[in-house]
């Protein structure tokens, strides 16, 4: 029997647009199974909220995936059916995103009877602190950061929209920017409620000593600092916070099965391979985690 070039032609075509979806389904399989082990070794209920920032390649428009109602809908579904006496781990990964599913899936993880976990492998901003701030201990990379939680009107800071009005006379400022600073205090004052409930949660026990919280309340929502500014692991755990410093090899496992989609070739490459001799590393402030031999 012989082949034409059409028909090699075509057999290529075939074999190259089976491969992307052989691709996928491996891939899927390798997350599942290393979610699987993570959830044996911890005895626990694992549950990601990652979020990578995407682009259309062919305008190159950025466009950021943040927490939405529909990411509430399911960490909602998966604390739902988590026993009462599981621990949950939630591996975070998140610029932030909507105040309403924020406040929920934060409502559903201090609900929760057992012990709960954030991982914290790189950052978890806005609304991703808000959920670390839902957990009993928040564990993270010691070069990973946190964020603000103060809110934004628009693209603007609740906090600088009262500046305006607090600086200048009130016969000098427009209505609509009056409006603003009635919205913007409101809201300050409902993000500092709900921060202050998450702090005293106290199931399965008490986890912010109680003079730490109005410190901890007016560091995190009164804007005295940018909303992208980054807090890192020695700085929140001077203002309190729960935190413990190193993640088990296993975060890290998992977190190259979600890479960033590349577009064109990787901007960041290295050999991926321990070097002998490397300088020790200084020790970061915070409780180390201990080595897990299983890792």
């Amino acid at each position: 029997m012989t082949f034409s070039f059409f028909d090699i032609f075509w057999v290529i075509l075939a074999v190259s647009s089976f491969l992307p979806v052989l691709q996928k389904r491996q891939v899927a399989s390798r997350r599942v199974q290393s979610l699987r082990e993570f959830e044996r070794s911890r005895r626990s209920r694992v549950i990601l909220l990652i979020h990578r920032q995407e682009s259309i390649s062919f305008l190159g428009i950025p466009i950021s995936s943040y927490i939405s109602i529909e990411d509430s809908e399911q960490v909602l579904r998966a604390i739902r059916l988590t026993p009462p006496e599981v621990p949950i781990d939630l591996i975070l990964h998140t610029p932030g995103g909507l105040v309403l599913a924020t406040e929920q899936i934060a409502r559903a993880l201090i609900r929760h009877p057992a012990k709960v976990t954030v991982f914290v492998p790189h950052y978890a901003m806005s609304g991703g602190t808000m959920l670390a701030l839902a957990s009993d201990e928040i564990i993270m990379d010691a070069n990973a950061v946190l964020g603000p939680v103060d809110p934004q009107l628009g693209n603007m800071a609740a906090a600088s929209i009262i500046k305006v009005i607090e600086q200048k006379p009130i016969s000098e400022v427009d209505d609509q920017t009056i409006i603003m600073a009635d919205l913007s205090r409101k809201a300050i004052d409902q993000v500092q409620r709900f921060v202050r409930t998450l702090l005293k949660d106290a199931i399965p026990q008490p986890k912010i000593a109680p003079e730490n919280i109005e410190k901890i309340v007016e560091a995190l929502t009164t804007g005295r600092v940018t909303h992208d500014y980054p807090i890192t692991v020695e700085e929140a755990t001077e203002l309190g916070l729960p935190i413990t410093v190193g993640l088990p090899m296993s975060i890290y496992n998992l977190m190259e099965l979600y890479p960033q989609p590349q577009g064109g070739r990787p901007s960041v490459q290295y050999i991926p391979m321990p070097y002998e001799g490397a300088p020790a590393l200084p020790v970061p402030k915070g409780r180390p985690l201990p080595e897990d031999p299983r890792s």
